[in-house]
């Protein structure tokens, strides 16, 4: 069934489109349903976008625009009542539910936000995914899981006093990459390992050159003593793997594993 998403790891990161990617892999979960519904909503999103934001030049009105559609008017929203719930980061079911996780609301702001030919980046905030709108006068940062609503400096501090890193933008693989770490933290936190591996291992397909998929695989592999499947991935890894201390610790993993 993986060999579905194959073409995400052979394409050029700028070619894939969020939100339809997005919904490829969430497919991989709901076999034999039709995805039509789904791309027609997607469209129809689209079109009302256009009508409401056509004529939007600044990022205010660009953002003002986003809101209207897609948490006004379509109801997507952040799902604060089971934010932990695997749904939350499945691309089907956030769009049957409109509810979502940060990262998953993301997607849909960015995928429309381009489709317009807005700059729109997704950030990696520590815990709290934002989209970043820029234009050639300014730059606003909005958050997709509070309806759309504009980020100012307080909020910004209090996300990155909230953990380590910056807000860094993602490329298209690394936003599908964080989509899935939610599912698989999620099922291995839950004792499901198969799942988590199972995620992992679609993480290698899409963004082979990623390594976290590879490594994460590997550990899982090892927890079910599998110790083939373990070097098998990690040997994936150091092909793919060009750091020198990353190279050391994967040969100092696989040493270990022999």
């Amino acid at each position: 069934m993986n060999e579905s998403i194959t073409w995400l790891g052979l394409v050029d990161d700028e070619e894939i489109r969020l939100d339809n990617a997005a919904l490829e892999l969430s497919a991989l979960d709901h076999p034999g349903l039709e995805l039509f519904p789904y791309q027609q909503l997607l469209d129809e999103m689209e079109q009302r976008l256009l009508v409401v934001g056509g004529s939007a030049v600044i990022v205010g009105e660009q953002r003002a625009a986003l809101a209207q559609v897609i948490a006004d008017e379509f109801g997507f929203a952040g799902d604060r009542d089971s934010y932990d719930a695997p749904v939350n980061a499945d691309m089907i079911r956030v769009l049957d539910r409109r509810r979502g996780l940060p990262v998953s609301l993301s997607i849909l702001y960015v995928a429309l936000a381009r489709a317009m030919d807005w700059q729109a980046e997704p950030l990696n905030t520590p815990g709290h995914v934002l989209v970043r709108l820029t234009t050639p006068e300014a730059t606003l940062l909005v958050d997709p899981f509070s309806g759309g609503a504009a980020v100012g400096d307080e909020k910004l501090a209090a996300l990155m006093e909230a953990g380590d890193g910056g807000a860094e933008p993602m490329s298209n693989r690394g936003t599908l990459v964080r989509l899935l770490l939610n599912q698989a933290s999620r099922a291995e936190r839950g004792g499901d390992i198969a799942r988590a591996a199972t995620l992992y291992e679609r993480m290698t397909i899409f963004a082979p050159e990623d390594g976290m998929g590879w490594w994460e695989l590997a550990r899982l592999r090892l927890i079910a003593d599998d110790t083939a499947g373990a070097k098998q991935s990690l040997s994936a890894m150091l092909e793919v793997t060009r750091e020198p201390t990353r190279r050391r610790q994967i040969l100092a993993a696989l040493e270990a594993i022999a």
